[in-house]
């Protein structure tokens, strides 16, 4: 039966490159996956293409392709990855030229867009906004983005072509692992079930060092070796669609019955619909076991047709968020860290600040869970004042760090350590449009 070895690569944009590069040399790879988009990130990245047209891939493409693709190239592994972001083609030029200058020859590189809907925004604007509820013609703010989720589709016909990289702008975080299973074993794209599995492979995948014990470590109850040395998975697949997930012997972190379940329910609404662009997968019958150390057996996955609609992420300017921040140390450091926030709030209101949501917080007390008996069940020897207000305008936002900063010498004693800044708000708003609206297209480039 034939088997293909998949590893992940990255699970965020800022993700650590050296696992991947432990992937490439000692996993016995067919291909790696580095899934590096989120909703916010492809909304930063379209800002950047409109101040630079040869810019919006995401900043740390250069860095890791200098590492990793001169060493996939030697293993004969397959790089997807949708760093490509808001650019696939700005992007797979920059990935030319690396290979250019490491010499590389006999390479194909493919870039996968198509997922770019700004420009037809105005068509949709009766579609329902699914975290307002209301029309996106009512959306406050000023739009900068609008990219629908593609799934597996480009990517396989780029790897139909021969492409050796494939560099895609917004697919779903499972397609980078989906479609190399679709095109090696020749599944067809209605063949559901199948999608259905391989869809567990990439969501178990798509978030690299989480399924081998990162953000699944407690220690004393879930204990998890050499964390800071964690290897990130792999999926060894057969051509059923069952899998084992593992990494790399040696390396640090986990995998387990625990560790894989754990990744199975995050960010899944329903196990039994989870909808993406290839499928509604199932995954109310997936079973785990392990079959040896740091090895695990997946199966169970099931399938049925995906829906007639693309999810699209959309982009907008939101307002500035201000904030400040000051220590307080020592004896009666919580009373006085208490005084200083109220000092901040009337000041505030003396001020007039306009803002849309306001939070004053002492870290470490009671910023995290608010009740009645948290600020004063235990007495830290330290705490902080958080300050931060989300205001129409920077000017109005700047008016939080000043007040926390001018606490040096109007506030409590003992007061160090002041920050303030302000930053403007990306947010980020869901739209559903017909599929039919939307085609993966294609571009390939051999270096000879």
């Amino acid at each position: 039966m034939k088997k293909i070895r998949i590893g992940s690569g990255a699970g965020y944009a800022g993700d650590r490159l050296e696992p991947s590069l432990e992937l490439i040399e000692k996993g016995k790879l067919d291909y790696i996956a580095y899934e590096c988009l989120a909703e916010r990130t492809i909304a930063i990245a379209q800002l950047a293409k409109l101040k630079d047209p040869s810019k919006g891939y995401n900043p740390l493409l250069e860095y890791r392709m200098n590492e990793a693709l001169p060493l996939a190239f030697k293993h004969k592994v397959k790089i997807i990855t949708n760093m490509g972001a808001a650019n696939p083609v700005a992007a797979l030029e920059l990935v030319a030229n690396i290979a250019k200058e490491k010499g590389i020859k006999g390479i194909k590189i493919a870039a996968v867009f198509g997922d770019d809907v700004f420009p037809k925004l105005d068509k949709y604007k009766d579609a329902t906004v699914w975290e307002t509820g209301k029309t996106l013609a009512e959306l406050n703010g000023e739009l900068v983005s609008a990219n629908a989720y593609l799934g597996a589709e480009g990517i396989v016909k780029a790897l139909q072509d021969g492409a050796d990289v494939v560099i895609t702008g917004r697919v779903s975080d499972p397609a980078i692992f989906i479609a190399p299973l679709i095109y090696e074993f020749g599944w067809k794209m209605d063949d559901w079930d199948k999608l259905g599995k391989a869809t567990l492979v990439g969501h178990l995948l798509e978030c690299a060092g989480q399924v081998t014990g990162g953000y699944y470590g407690d220690p004393g109850k879930k204990d998890i070796p050499e964390p800071w040395n964690l290897g990130f998975p792999l999926a060894e697949v057969n051509e059923n669609g069952d899998a084992f997930i593992s990494k790399v012997p040696g390396s640090g972190g986990i995998v387990s019955e625990a560790s894989c379940k754990e990744q199975l329910l995050y960010e899944i609404h329903d196990p039994s619909g989870y909808i993406t662009p290839d499928c509604v997968a199932d995954f109310s019958r997936v079973h785990f076991e392990q079959a040896g150390k740091d090895v695990v057996n997946v199966y169970g996955a099931s399938g049925k047709a995906h829906t007639d609609f693309f999810k699209v992420s959309i982009g907008y300017k939101d307002g500035f968020i201000g904030e400040g921040e000051m220590s307080y140390g020592g004896p009666n450091c919580i009373s006085r860290a208490m005084l200083a926030r109220e000092i901040v709030d009337k000041r505030l209101k003396i001020r007039k600040l306009e803002y849309d949501e306001l939070r004053t917080d002492i870290i470490g007390v009671d910023s995290l869970y608010r009740n009645s008996t948290s600020p004063l069940a235990s007495q830290p020897s330290e705490v902080r004042l958080y300050a931060a207000a989300r205001c129409k305008t920077r000017e109005e936002a700047a008016k939080i760090g000043n007040e926390v900063e001018t606490l040096y010498t109007n506030g409590p004693a003992g007061g160090g350590g002041a920050t303030a800044r302000v930053s403007e708000i990306i947010s980020v708003a869901s739209i559903l449009v017909p599929r039919q609206d939307v085609k993966p297209e294609l571009v390939v480039k051999e270096l000879k």
